[in-house]
């Protein structure tokens, strides 16, 4: 009875926190696009990671890549073409003008934020049976026990996506911050963006929205 007690007050404390502070997903916000792009969506577009860590730098590469498949889109991730490390601001160019890429698609990671919140306390009604030795009988008593208010930090995964359209010199046409609390792997955290960011893209017409 009383690991049940305890297993009902866990659960219910944790639905109360999720509602309060929400689930730890990913979510965009600061959402801005150019109202005035018309242009036919893009069709061919290099996804930029800008990291130093390889594998991570290959797997947003990909995630982006595969998914703007599904939108008829023909993406080339540029550890493709740069290999070693992202492209500079000068390779970009040449790689735009050399390969005919009408978008491209840079995700940055900006500084991590850390939250802290106070957790209150509370107080459980515990049941306790005691058994005697007479009969067997038995006594049931009920304890109350305190549980102590604690600090729970929370770690915010932020980064930028910027979508900007190839033509007529360049331009910024599509941007995003996105937020990822208590990030887990890698994977999790790229494919929660990827999906959203991908769904953005669609409902503005930036890149088609038929898979």
């Amino acid at each position: 009875m009383n690991s049940l007690r305890k297993a009902v007050i866990m659960a219910a404390l944790s639905c109360l926190m999720s509602q309060m502070f929400g689930c730890a997903s990913s979510n965009l916000v600061d959402i801005w696009h150019d109202a005035s792009f018309q242009a036919p969506s893009l069709g061919k577009m290099l996804v930029i990671a800008a990291r130093k860590d390889e594998t991570k730098r290959r797997i947003w590469e990909d995630a982006f890549t595969n998914e703007l498949a599904k939108h008829g889109v023909a993406a080339t991730p540029s550890y493709r073409l740069f290999p070693d490390a992202p492209p500079d601001t000068n390779q970009v160019v040449a790689t735009v003008q050399a390969n005919g890429f009408d978008g491209i698609l840079a995700v940055l990671r900006l500084p991590t934020e850390t939250n802290t919140r106070f957790i209150q306390g509370y107080t459980s009604t515990e049941q306790n049976v005691h058994y005697g030795t007479y009969w067997q009988r038995y006594e049931t008593y009920y304890r109350e026990t305190e549980h102590p208010g604690y600090i729970d930090s929370q770690t915010v995964d932020i980064r930028a996506i910027d979508v900007s359209t190839t033509g007529n010199g360049g331009r910024l046409i599509w941007s995003a911050t996105s937020r990822t609390p208590d990030p887990g792997t890698v994977t999790d955290v790229q494919q929660g963006i990827v999906n959203l960011v991908i769904a953005e893209l669609a409902k503005r017409n930036i890149i088609s929205s038929m898979k």
